[in-house]
């Protein structure tokens, strides 16, 4: 893919077949990490769940999810099809999550992630910390146990 201008909007459980497609290329499928439609429009009716799309030539690039509860929000998604990574998608994203969790007054943002998860990078660039570690809590189809990391950015103090 050469630069072109990534668009970001708001989505809602009308983009279900978006969001569905991505994950179904953006997570790799051995690890089983992809929700189902029917979880990702369960959690879209839960306050404070929010859905970001990045458009890419008014194509879905990738998209974001988040929760807020009082001041704390949690990255539950976020997902970029693999054409698109290192092409600035992930960061524009995870940008995106920032601003609207610092415009809607959230002092700090989590998330957690398969510790061999290559988005990793991505998250520690943004200044997230990693504060926790779950020993085996993913199991991949094969039945492979992988650690689940959480990292935590402050957004204001």
């Amino acid at each position: 893919m050469a630069t072109r201008t990534i668009m970001l909007r708001s989505g809602d459980a009308r983009d279900i077949v978006a969001v569905d497609a991505l994950m179904q290329t953006a997570f790799d499928p051995s690890f089983g990490e992809a929700w189902t439609r029917s979880q990702c429009i369960g959690v879209l009716a839960m306050p404070g769940v929010r859905l970001t799309l990045a458009m890419v030539d008014d194509v879905a690039a990738g998209f974001a999810m988040t929760r807020s509860v009082a001041d704390e929000a949690e990255l539950l998604l976020l997902g970029v099809a693999p054409d698109c990574r290192c092409r600035g998608v992930g960061t524009a994203l995870l940008r995106s999550v920032e601003a609207d969790c610092i415009a809607n007054g959230i002092a700090t943002l989590h998330l957690e992630v398969r510790a061999s998860n290559t988005a990793v990078r991505l998250y520690v660039g943004h200044g997230f910390v990693k504060v926790g570690e779950r020993r085996a809590y993913y199991r991949s189809k094969t039945g492979q146990a992988h650690d689940a990391h959480t990292y935590s950015r402050k957004l204001r103090a």
